[in-house]
């Protein structure tokens, strides 16, 4: 018990820190792990997407990105955000 305590503590902090993904600045190992059915290869489609295509604009536009459908960006819609939608 005390094991699960102290774990506990120390996870915490992070689990507190886990929030809204912004899509426009995110790294693909941050995409990869915050996000639902985004492994590394989807999350850096992403960030390749962005590079390529500039700041994405809306959240639906991720759409555009191969590899990610509707039921993904549904099951995620609540965790992304754009912070700077300007290109």
């Amino acid at each position: 018990m005390r094991k699960l305590m102290i774990l506990a503590g120390l996870l915490g902090p992070a689990l507190a820190l886990a929030g809204p993904v912004d899509i426009n600045t995110a790294d693909a190992s941050t995409l990869a792990r915050e996000l639902d059915g985004i492994g590394l290869a989807r999350a850096q489609a992403i960030v390749e997407y962005r590079q390529r295509n500039g700041k994405f604009s809306s959240i639906d536009e991720v759409l555009n990105v191969k590899g990610i459908g509707p039921q993904v960006l549904e099951k995620n819609r609540a965790n992304l955000k754009l912070r700077d939608a300007s290109k």
